[in-house]
């Protein structure tokens, strides 16, 4: 990695850190540090699953369990069990839980008004839209894709949420058993493979390939979650699809699509892929 755009963004978090007040014990001068004050706004008025918050925040269990314990101490949260399963656990905030947060957030918007405030409309323009394209990159650097088995609880979610889309959105709807075939043996090495995209442990994408020996490979089940689109997650999932083609020898890779899927469509031809004769009896 260029070393000048690693010491641009170790010098971009120093300024981001200071300028928030990030760096202080007491978050936003409340007798708290900042993850504390950031797992109150997570939890919630309707409070949460001690589980997605782990995986929304990245944070390690003990250091969680750590961060809610102290909470509790103060008496502004409090986890139970759930009843018919004891290994999940709710944290839900207090009276003085809820008032701390409202609080919180009066002041957080305080810091926001004080960064803004001494620039002009035009600076106040430029800054948020550029912190706007910092969060949207932010969170695709945040993505992580991974070859896994296509029987796998997430990468069957994925599947049927993309057999659901296309059933949506086709015209004579959509049923896999009438196309070619994509079976899990045959996105399973060295047959094929399944990529699996998540964010935050969440599975928000997937693609396959399936291989043939001197012929192309063909891409299969491209598709990401409507909250992950936007983020040029489909041109990196489709990246790393012929990436992984080309490793498996393959100089040429093929898919087909239907005329209803026009993002897919305009993505393809904005990597190169042009449009071919029929090349199987996919319907």
């Amino acid at each position: 990695m260029d070393a000048a755009l690693v010491d641009q963004v170790r010098r971009f978090n120093r300024t981001v850190t200071q300028r928030v007040g990030a760096l202080n014990e007491a978050f936003l001068a409340r007798d708290r540090p900042l993850g504390q004050a950031r797992l109150l706004w997570e939890i919630g008025p309707d409070g949460a699953d001690v589980r997605l918050l782990r995986s929304r925040l990245d944070l390690d269990s003990g250091y969680l369990s750590r961060l809610l314990r102290a909470l509790e101490n103060d008496g502004l949260v409090v986890v139970t069990q759930n009843g018919s399963d004891g290994r999940v656990r709710n944290a839900r905030l207090t009276e003085s839980g809820l008032a701390e947060r409202v609080e919180l957030d009066r002041r957080a918007d305080d810091v926001a008004d004080s960064i803004l405030r001494p620039l002009s409309d035009r600076q106040r323009t430029r800054l948020v839209s550029a912190m706007a394209e910092i969060e949207r990159l932010l969170v695709v650097s945040t993505v992580e894709i991974r070859a896994t088995d296509p029987r796998q609880p997430d990468a069957r979610s994925c599947l049927r949420a993309y057999f659901d889309e296309l059933a949506r959105r086709f015209d004579d709807g959509y049923d896999p058993g009438r196309g070619v075939s994509a079976t899990d043996e045959e996105m399973t090495p060295p047959a094929g493979l399944f990529l699996l995209a998540t964010l935050h442990h969440e599975p928000v994408g997937c693609g396959a390939l399936k291989f043939h020996a001197g012929e192309p490979a063909e891409i299969k089940r491209m598709w990401v979650a409507p909250s992950a689109r936007g983020l040029g997650l489909g041109r990196r999932l489709l990246a790393e699809l012929e990436a992984r083609a080309a490793a498996n020898h393959a100089s040429t890779v093929r898919l087909e699509t239907n005329g209803n899927l026009t993002e897919a469509i305009s993505m393809y031809r904005s990597a190169g892929y042009g449009e071919d004769e029929p090349f199987n009896d996919e319907p």
